[in-house]
């Protein structure tokens, strides 16, 4: 490539880095790589400026904060706490928040930062899990990102843990009850966290290592292998106009994607930086320090951890003694099964399409969720799960505010947790379908022009046109679901050898279920063509205009 097709700034500086280490032809290649423009992708970018703000917060932090459970007597600027003996830990984040120049706002941000972290994750996994693209190649990135989502949980708690104050210590006591309980290992992960018997000596200080080293350099890890892969891989798009499995359609990395790019990092410092400075978060000196004896009364985690506060509290007290053992179900239930269910769900849904559609190929246009009802009514009934657990986690709030029984607020978070994924599954399927329909509608009928036209035999009728050759791309990038050779061919035809045993003759009923064309787009013509018919709308036409 000559540098007369190359804008000057990149061949300026190509050809600085290739006098030198050779690189150019690499950034050539790489300053002009396309990435598609679609407001959705944008969720992820979310997150990953998210960790930067926190990396960059975190760090100031750890100049100021003590990670030691020794005993101090407080004597700082809140009047209050003065003469109270807490942990060092404490009062470094009360020496933070108050003696600290700009400490409370570095603080504040941090903590916005963190939620706002997880939040970006968990809608970035949404979207790629409802437009389908964790399918092939991408099926390892998936797994990185399932992954880096875990270990974000597990950041948060351990840094929700350090400032040792009541409602984080109530937090800590729950963590240790979980802990203790898991067969087998609940002894020795104890120990191993706490350094004896709780609260211990050494909690802070090792949830502290956990939390500014290894997490964070596993996470940092994960995150650059995560970007390398999107990278190398391309990055999938909303079918369109022009767009195919073979190409993308979109704007250059340099300089139109980093022009974006870096304006989007300073929009989400600025709302980061706002939250910081006008809403308060874990005003840790209203709650005072942590002390086994006490505990406060409608605390809460944060958001990302309510979904265990609301399994805990609904699950009824349960527990099996045998040969002088006690398995405690009300906390291991509660700790390990819907943690399991959600991210082993989502760590094997890609596995598990794969094997029901027998669909190998590689997926560059993604789906529009209404075009794959199953997998959209699978990811909501999954939400709905997650949502009334986290809901539940403040059932004593909730029944304190709207003055009902605690019991039947109970009794009902534990019906709903069964009951509510299943109504959002015959939902949204519904819904996907009528939403298909009214696609098959638009291709087939044209949209509503807004003109009125009498027909010769006295009916009314609205005009409709020819949708924009943008929209009718958009739609028409619908494709069937694929299904395995068993459930396309029939009950008449004879299965392949590997479809006839039980499990083959299971995977195609449910190939058949999941898969195939639910609302054709042509379904459109079926109606009654003098209420559908696409219209020329124009001066000096009359009714005999109307085309079909």
């Amino acid at each position: 490539m000559s540098l007369e097709t190359v804008p000057k700034p990149i061949a300026g500086a190509s050809s600085f880095i290739d006098d030198r280490i050779g690189a150019g032809n690499f950034l050539k290649r790489n300053l002009r790589k396309i990435f598609p423009d679609h407001w959705s992708f944008l969720l992820g970018e979310i997150a990953l400026y998210s960790f930067i703000v926190l990396l960059l917060t975190g760090t100031f932090l750890t100049f100021f904060f003590k990670p030691s459970m020794g005993e101090v007597i407080y004597n700082g600027s809140y009047e209050p706490l003065k003469g109270v003996e807490m942990s060092e830990a404490y009062a470094s984040s009360l020496n933070i928040s108050f003696d600290v120049r700009g400490g409370l706002l570095m603080r504040q941000m941090h903590h916005w930062a963190a939620l706002l972290f997880v939040a970006g994750m968990m809608v970035h996994a949404l979207r790629v899990f409802f437009t389908g693209a964790y399918r092939k190649p991408r099926e390892l990135n998936w797994l990185i990102g399932v992954l880096l989502l875990t270990l974000a949980l597990a950041e948060g708690l351990t840094g929700y843990s350090l400032p040792d104050d009541l409602l984080s210590g109530a937090g800590l006591r729950i963590t240790e009850g979980v802990a203790i309980s898991l067969p087998l290992v609940g002894t020795w992960i104890t120990f191993f966290l706490f350094g004896g018997e709780y609260p211990g000596h050494d909690v802070i200080s090792r949830f502290y290592s956990l939390h500014i080293l290894l997490i964070p350099g596993i996470l940092l890890a994960l995150i650059t292998a995560h970007m390398i892969l999107m990278w190398v891989q391309k990055h999938t798009q909303m079918p369109g106009k022009g767009r195919t499995n073979t190409n993308v359609v979109g704007a250059p990395f340099y300089p139109a994607f980093m022009i974006k790019a870096g304006a989007y990092f300073m929009f989400t410092f600025g709302v980061i930086a706002l939250l910081g400075t006008f809403a308060q978060i874990n005003p840790i000196w209203l709650f005072g320090p942590y002390t086994p004896a006490d505990i406060s009364a409608g605390s809460q985690p944060d958001f990302y951890m309510g979904f265990l506060e609301g399994s805990l509290r609904l699950m009824p007290s349960w527990e099996i003694n045998f040969l002088g053992f006690t398995l405690p179900m009300s906390v291991l239930i509660p700790a390990l099964v819907p943690m399991g269910i959600v991210m082993t769900g989502l760590a094997l849904y890609p596995f598990i399409e794969q094997w029901v559609t027998g669909d190998r190929s590689e997926h560059h246009i993604a789906d529009r969720p209404r075009n794959n009802p199953h997998r959209t009514s699978i990811g909501i009934s999954a939400i709905t799960f997650y949502g009334v657990l986290w809901l539940l986690g403040a059932n004593d709030e909730i029944s304190s505010f709207f003055h009902v029984s605690l019991n039947w607020t109970t009794y009902v978070g534990r019906a709903l947790v069964f009951i509510g994924p299943l109504v959002a599954y015959i939902i949204t399927y519904r819904m996907c379908l009528g939403l298909q329909r009214s696609d098959a509608a638009v291709i087939g009928h044209g949209v509503e022009s807004g003109v009125i036209k009498r027909l010769p035999h006295g009916e009314y009728i609205e005009v409709h046109v020819p949708p924009n050759e943008d929209i009718a791309a958009h739609v028409r990038g619908k494709q069937p679901v694929p299904m395995v050779a068993a459930a396309e061919t029939g009950d008449e035809e004879v299965p392949p050898k590997e479809m006839r045993g039980p499990l083959g003759k299971l995977r195609a009923k449910m190939s058949k279920a999941y898969g195939g064309e639910k609302i054709p787009l042509d379904e459109g013509h079926g109606h009654d063509e003098s209420h559908g018919a696409q219209v020329e709308v124009g001066p000096g036409k009359d009714d005999k205009s109307l085309t079909h």
